[in-house]
C-alpha cells in the first residue's frame, strides 16, 4: 500500500510541478539567504499544502470564463492551451515567490514580466488584447487567490481563519503588485467584491470549453494514477460557483459535491500530502501518534 500511494503522489506532483520539479524544489528550499515572507506565514501555509492540487485545477477552470484572457493561453501557449505547461509553470512560480530566495523570487517575476509584455493579440471582434493588461492581470490573481484559499478552507490540513484568510490575500497582493497587478485585493471582503465585478465579462467560449475537456479528460497520466487525478478533478469542479456549469458545459451535483465528492476529495488530498512528506517525517509523526 505505501508503494502504490508513493508512486500515485509522485505521478501526480510530476504533471502538477513539472519533469524538473524535484530538482527546483531542493534549490528553492535549499539556496540559504532572505524570502520575502516567513516560513509560518499564511501564503506559506497555504501553498505548502497539497489543496494547492485541488487549488489549481480549479483556479485553471474560473481562469478559463474571461474570453479574451482564455484567447491569450489558447493562441500563446500551444496545443489545447497547454493546461499542463501552465499547471507546471504556476506551481514554479508560486513555490519560488513564497519559498525562494528574495532574489530568485524576483528574478521569476521579471521573467514572467517579459513574457506578458510579448503576448498580445486580437479578439473575433477586432478588438485587441495583451497579456500585461492590468484588467487582465488582476482577472487571473483573483482567480487564483479564489481558488486556492477556498481549497485550502475545504481540504487544507490546518484551515486559517478569517485574520489568516485576509493575511494571505494581502501577502498574495505584494505578489500581485509586482507582477503588475493594479490594486489587488487585500482582505477576504475585497477578493469576494473584485470577483464579482468580473461577473459581467464572463462566459464559456470555444476555446475555453476545449481547454476544460483537455484538462478534465485527457491528462497525461499513468493508468493507476487517472482515478485519483479524477477525484482531484471532480473535487475542484465541485468548488466550481453553481453559475459557471453551464458555461463550460460542467455537471452540477450539489447533494454528491457536498458528501461524496468532498469525502473522497479530502481522502485523495491526504494521500498527496502522505506522499509528498518526507519518509524521516511520516516515522516521526507515527511514533508520536503511538506514544
Amino acid at each position: 500500500m505505501t508503494t502504490v500511494r508513493e508512486r500515485l503522489g509522485e505521478a501526480l506532483f510530476l504533471r502538477v510541478a513539472g519533469p524538473d520539479g524535484a530538482k527546483q524544489a531542493a534549490r528553492i528550499h535549499g539556496r540559504p539567504g532572505p524570502r520575502w515572507f516567513e516560513p509560518d506565514s499564511a501564503i506559506a501555509r497555504v501553498h505548502g499544502d497539497a489543496s494547492m492540487f485541488v487549488g489549481g485545477i480549479r483556479a485553471l477552470l474560473l481562469q478559463t470564463l474571461h474570453p479574451a484572457a482564455m484567447r491569450a493561453v489558447s493562441e500563446h501557449s500551444g496545443f489545447r492551451g497547454d493546461m499542463w505547461g501552465r499547471l507546471a509553470r504556476t506551481s514554479t512560480f508560486l513555490a519560488v515567490t513564497t519559498f525562494g530566495h528574495a532574489d530568485d523570487a524576483q528574478q521569476a517575476v521579471d521573467a514572467v514580466r517579459r513574457i506578458h509584455d510579448r503576448i498580445t493579440g486580437t479578439m473575433p471582434d477586432g478588438s485587441t488584447y495583451a497579456a500585461s493588461d492590468p484588467h487582465l492581470l488582476r482577472w487571473v490573481h483573483v482567480a487564483e487567490v479564489d481558488s486556492f484559499l477556498l481549497a485550502h478552507t475545504t481540504y487544507g490540513a490546518e484551515p486559517l481563519d478569517q485574520a489568516g484568510r485576509d493575511e494571505y490575500v494581502a501577502q498574495v497582493a505584494e505578489v500581485g503588485r509586482r507582477l503588475g497587478v493594479v490594486d489587488p485585493p487585500t482582505t477576504e471582503a475585497e477578493l469576494r467584491e473584485a470577483l464579482a465585478a468580473y461577473r459581467p465579462e464572463l462566459r464559456g467560449t470555444p476555446e475555453a470549453r476545449e481547454a476544460v475537456r483537455y484538462l478534465l479528460f485527457k491528462p497525461p497520466l499513468p493508468l493507476p494514477a487517472r482515478a485519483p487525478y479524477g477525484v482531484l478533478v471532480a473535487a475542484a469542479v465541485g468548488l466550481m460557483p453553481a453559475w459557471t456549469r453551464r458555461h463550460l458545459l460542467l455537471p452540477w451535483l450539489p447533494v454528491s459535491e457536498r458528501t461524496v465528492v468532498r469525502v473522497l476529495g479530502s481522502f485523495a488530498v491526504g494521500t498527496i500530502r502522505w506522499a509528498m512528506t518526507p519518509p524521516s517525517q511520516r516515522a516521526s509523526a507515527a511514533a508520536s501518534g503511538d506514544s
